[in-house]
């Protein structure tokens, strides 16, 4: 049964400890949240991780605080000495505050094997918004599964035979060698390496985000670079007309992000022409593929470096995190962004965290041609229906661009792959019917994708809460709703958003 209903509020999907999202099922619990207010927050146990400490972190946390935090300071736990020392850097970049001080978890819990790496970061009490900031945009945290064995006091499990499984099966689906895949313990802590790759290789100069992209796209480049960010939020010709002008002037870019296709608006970028730009003024492109996945698309032809969350799709149920970056080995960049990912790696999966997104990954291509199949038959459904203004999906009838991106599309698709899962809408009088549809529909609500399990959230409202006149200046509504379609009888799912539909229209 979907966790729908007020009671179901805070409840961990799915069913796990470890879940990555967890249930907020009517717009005032999403807005409760992001204000922080009491009756949400205490009733959150899990979340996703890099917005939400699992209870298990925040235990351990306390737990390590009792021995390394004097009155009016706080820590958090980081996997390596790297990730404390970059999320230190962080809080000292952007809260201002050289009273910081990073320490091996060793010190405070001696004696648990497999763990030795582990470090601490100690911080005055009033940055801890900042230090979540460090947490989440970098997506470096020590994970749920690592936090419940070091307060058990267990060893670490042997994952690297569930690494090495995961290397070559990310490198078979994307048709490179296993040396040039990179697994990091979340989406987001690959994405951010890839960027400190291409910071070292190119010191002082700027990045470029083409196209509104998932948050942290952005703010890993806005906040985490040596320079500043060129942002392109339309991601269309005129976009690229922009971008053209900017390289001939000379300005010096150190690479060039784009998402395909983009997250929430599901817009496609010309990545013919961007990959043109790229090639002729030798900078490497970078190209996040998550919302239609490896099985649907081949982009590393058009790129340099390709980037991952295996968090979704790939993972299916929703109770892990990670992600992945491959770089083209066509690529005349390859060698360099190699060196450079290894000088300055994200922490791989947690071996736990291995095994269970192996095990999960085993099925991914007999699972993604049916969530296709479900979210374009929903498609098509929700835009012959009444009330509905538009509907977000990688196809020529999307609102956000120039009408071309089924061509773009195609021209990436792999045989037999499909437009992926994710799909958004906006309805007419959104301002009125949006929150009593979200509130009406009945499929599991709070935020992740590619899940088997359909699932929905206000999308804008969680991710640009404190920025919403921004989103809406990028073309991003307020009122936007995302859907990750899901493995279920598609019947039943036309019939549940057309209830859904007829409750708030009416």
């Amino acid at each position: 049964m979907p966790l729908c209903q007020p009671s179901d509020l805070g409840r961990p999907i799915p069913d796990s400890p470890h879940a990555v999202s967890a249930c907020l099922p009517t717009w005032a619990d999403n807005i409760g949240y992001e204000e922080g207010e009491p009756r949400v927050k205490d009733k959150l146990t899990t979340g996703y991780p890099r917005f939400v400490y699992n209870q298990f972190c925040r235990d351990l946390f306390s737990r390590t605080g009792e021995t390394t935090c004097d009155p009016g300071e706080q820590c958090l736990v980081f996997p390596s000495a790297a990730a404390a020392e970059r999320a230190a850097t962080f809080l000292s970049r952007h809260a201002g505050t050289g009273s910081l001080r990073t320490l091996p978890l060793q010190e405070t819990c001696p004696g648990v094997p497999g763990h030795d790496d582990v470090h601490v970061v100690v911080f005055p009490a009033e940055h801890a918004r900042v230090a979540q900031d460090a947490w989440q945009h970098i997506g470096e945290g020590i994970s749920s599964r690592q936090a419940e064995d070091l307060l058990a006091g267990r060893p670490a499990d042997d994952g690297r035979q569930a690494i090495q499984t995961l290397l070559a099966r990310v490198g078979k689906l994307a048709g490179v060698p296993e040396t040039h895949v990179r697994l990091a313990s979340s989406g987001m802590g690959a994405f951010a390496a890839v960027h400190r790759a291409l910071d070292r290789l190119a010191p002082g100069a700027d990045s470029v985000q083409f196209g509104f992209p998932y948050v942290d796209a952005l703010k890993v480049q806005q906040l985490c670079g040596s320079a500043d960010n060129l942002f392109l939020p339309e991601g269309n010709a005129t976009g690229l007309d922009q971008l053209q002008s900017a390289l001939e002037s000379g300005r010096r870019f150190c690479g060039i992000f784009t998402e395909f296709p983009s997250n929430p608006l599901l817009a496609v970028p010309d990545l013919e022409r961007l990959a043109g730009l790229c090639r002729t003024h030798g900078i490497p492109l970078v190209v996040d593929e998550t919302i239609s996945g490896f099985g649907n698309v081949d982009v590393l032809s058009a790129t340099d470096v390709v980037c991952s969350s295996l968090t979704k799709s790939f993972s299916g149920i929703g109770d892990v995190t990670a992600g992945s970056s491959i770089v083209n080995p066509a690529s005349p960049f390859a060698a360099a962004l190699v060196g450079a990912l290894a000088e300055s790696p994200s922490p791989e999966p947690y071996a736990t965290d291995a095994i269970v997104l192996e095990h999960n990954s085993r099925d991914y291509t007999d699972r993604f041609p049916l969530a296709n199949k479900n979210a374009r038959a929903l498609v098509d459904f929700l835009r012959a229906e009444p009330g509905v203004d538009c509907v977000y999906y990688p196809d020529d009838e999307n609102p956000s661009g120039d009408g071309l991106h089924t061509k773009r599309y195609d021209a990436f698709r792999r045989p037999g792959g499909g437009c992926g899962p994710l799909l958004s809408i906006l309805l007419e009088r959104p301002h009125v019917t949006a929150p009593v549809f979200y509130d009406t529909l009945a499929v599991d609500k709070g935020p992740n994708l590619g899940t088997n399990y359909t699932l929905a959230c206000p999308f804008t409202i969680l991710a640009h809460y404190h920025e919403l006149a921004f989103a809406e200046s990028c073309g991003v509504s307020r009122y936007l709703i995302r859907v990750s379609v899901g493995l279920e009888p598609v019947d039943d799912l036309i019939e549940i958003f057309g209830k859904a539909l007829q409750t708030a229209c009416r």
